[in-house]
């Protein structure tokens, strides 16, 4: 099966499985929490922005709450990234236990690395996003387009590099990334695609998580087997 395909497929097929049950669980609620204080967070923005009495101020809330939710969904990817960084390594093993047994233990870099890595990258995506919102009252399909485009950067390189990681250094990870940029792209395409369905949305911390770590090993097996 072509290493695609497979990524997204075989996540799905772990769902019900005890070790990947509990991750899932978990990234779930985080998602929803975390989406519930974005939709907070805009609606309070939007509430000191917007007053008075009349006409002009209802067409002002409601466009205000359709502001709100536009904002949610836009900041919600950069967030998804910290929520896969919490289960990262709960659902990767249980990918690795399940579908590839012989690769050795993971010891890649060490956490505080991978952590500033990590943060580095979403503070800047989270930078270009920022950026960009405006194209989305302005200039809507634009602006569409564009979202999609940085939510495609960031799960695909914010995931890979996640898990990649894991069994190699920073700069190993990097190299491999810029080799297999073709790939990751198309599966963080996906994945932001994804992540604009309602409900499915709050999977995506977690199944992209297993689905980048089916990747990584299935398009390059033998750099990460040996990776020591």
């Amino acid at each position: 099966m072509h290493a695609i395909p497979a990524s997204l497929i075989l996540p799905w097929q772990q769902i019900g499985e005890p070790g990947f049950r509990w991750p899932l669980f978990k990234g779930v609620g985080g998602a929803i929490l975390a989406f519930a204080a974005l939709i907070g967070l805009a609606d309070w923005g939007v509430a000191s922005l917007v007053g008075g009495q009349g006409w002009l101020a209802t067409l002002a809330g409601l466009l205000g709450g359709l502001l709100v939710l536009v904002s949610a969904v836009w900041l919600f990817v950069p967030v998804t990234m910290a929520i896969a960084g919490l289960f990262l390594d709960e659902v990767a093993d249980a990918v690795e236990r399940r579908h590839y047994p012989s690769l050795p233990p993971a010891e890649g870099s060490a956490l505080h690395s991978q952590a500033w890595a990590g943060l580095t990258l979403g503070v800047r995506l989270l930078g270009l996003t920022l950026l960009v919102a405006p194209l989305a009252l302005f200039l809507p399909p634009v602006g569409a387009v564009a979202f999609w485009a940085i939510a495609a950067v960031s799960l695909g390189y914010g995931l890979f590099d996640g898990v990649a990681q894991r069994r190699m250094s920073i700069a190993e990870s990097h190299r491999l990334r810029a080799r297999m940029r073709g790939p990751i792209l198309v599966l963080g395409g996906v994945l932001a695609l994804l992540a604009l369905v309602p409900l499915l949305n709050l999977t995506v911390p977690v199944l992209g998580t297993a689905a980048m770590t089916h990747l990584l090993h299935r398009a390059n097996p033998e750099t990460v087997q040996h990776q020591r």
